[in-house]
């Protein structure tokens, strides 16, 4: 987020001070920031609502279930996410696999030829 964002959506406020010598002429300008608190943070209620007569929220019903229901609640979260994902095309696939094996090969060949320069001057250095 940029400064000038910033100060548009009014998240910073700032107090410009001016002060100019007219002998020496110079011009400080000081600028201060401050927040005001704009945010607004909610806090959310973390306590667990109480099942009387309710019915059971998936909180309640996962203790009720025990290790059984936690398994399957991150099978269901796991699900969940896996629907969000967004997938690349196979175009872009396959384009991205050329990449990735375009620049293996480059450091394959650069690493062969450091090595190979390095036998030279070492061989040269031992006779």
């Amino acid at each position: 987020m940029g400064l000038d964002s910033l100060l548009a959506s009014r998240l910073l406020n700032w107090e410009q001070t001016s002060v100019s010598k007219t002998q020496d002429k110079t011009k400080v300008t000081r600028i201060t920031a401050s927040d005001d608190g704009n945010k607004a943070i909610k806090k959310q209620n973390t306590k667990p609502a109480k099942a009387s007569g309710k019915k059971l929220t998936t909180s309640e019903t996962k203790r009720s279930w025990g290790i059984l229901g936690r398994i399957g609640g991150y099978f269901k979260g796991a699900w969940v996410e896996l629907r969000q994902v967004h997938w690349p095309t196979r175009s872009a696939t396959w384009s991205l696999t050329g990449a990735v094996l375009l620049f293996a090969a480059f450091f394959v060949v650069l690493i062969t030829l450091l090595d190979a320069g390095d036998k030279f001057i070492f061989e040269q250095i031992l006779k």
